[in-house]
């Protein structure tokens, strides 16, 4: 396997000690083929403190960037950043009380506790928040409004999820995953346990196909240039 999904591997299982619900249905969405969600607006029309407080950042500084909604992942970010990918990390303490710190605490853990060994993220963390119930965070109802849920259960949800009500299009667990186009909008949705390899790969898919159309875009143009 690739050192990349060895790192990121190796994060996920010494950062979290709980188990997340059992892989069922539905365990990666296309958001754009679920024409029956709401889809008004973009992520643009919100706002994120940074972790040390020290600014609100407006999402639109990544309008045209393909973006990865999700706690920690290091590896594919330093792998595709040239490609105008970018990861922003939305810290959150409501799946088994796993981040208690405050905000100044979180990179501390980070770097000296769990992953450890001095480790940095190479992308921007915002502050801690909730992004299930009713004190979610407005860009999470965004995105769960634009995708329908992945998983069909939360498991036992007594002393692991911190949030009422449960709804079934709730963030399962971390390390669930939004993926955001260009365009602002949501394009895939990933259930917590499925791999990196595989998101991965959705990822590249998903690339490949911004290539092609943007490739048959220019063909098209290019039919109605004249010399």
């Amino acid at each position: 396997q690739n050192s990349w999904y060895n790192v990121a591997s190796s994060l996920l299982i010494q950062r979290y000690k709980f188990i997340p619900p059992q892989i069922g249905r539905n365990v990666k969405i296309n958001c754009k083929l679920t024409l029956h969600m709401k889809k008004d607006g973009t992520i643009y029309n919100y706002n994120a403190k940074t972790l040390n407080g020290s600014r609100s950042v407006s999402l639109r500084e990544y309008m045209g960037k393909t973006v990865l909604f999700v706690n920690v992942l290091n590896a594919l970010h330093k792998e595709m950043k040239d490609y105008g990918f970018t990861i922003l990390g939305f810290p959150s303490n409501q799946f088994g009380k796993q981040e208690p710190g405050d905000n100044h605490e979180i990179l501390a853990s980070l770097k000296h506790v769990r992953p450890g060994n001095g480790f940095v993220p190479n992308f921007l963390l915002f502050q801690r928040g909730d992004v299930n119930g009713d004190t979610e965070q407005g860009v999470y109802t965004f995105l769960k409004n634009s995708c329908p849920p992945v998983g069909d259960s939360f498991g036992n949800p007594t002393n692991r999820l911190f949030w009422e009500p449960l709804k079934m299009n709730d963030i399962k667990w971390n390390f669930e995953k939004f993926l955001v186009g260009p365009d602002g909008k949501p394009v895939m949705r990933w259930f917590p346990r499925v791999t990196v390899s595989e998101v991965r790969m959705d990822i590249i898919k998903y690339f490949n196909q911004l290539l092609s159309h943007r490739n048959q875009s220019m063909v098209v143009l290019g039919k109605g240039c004249r010399s």
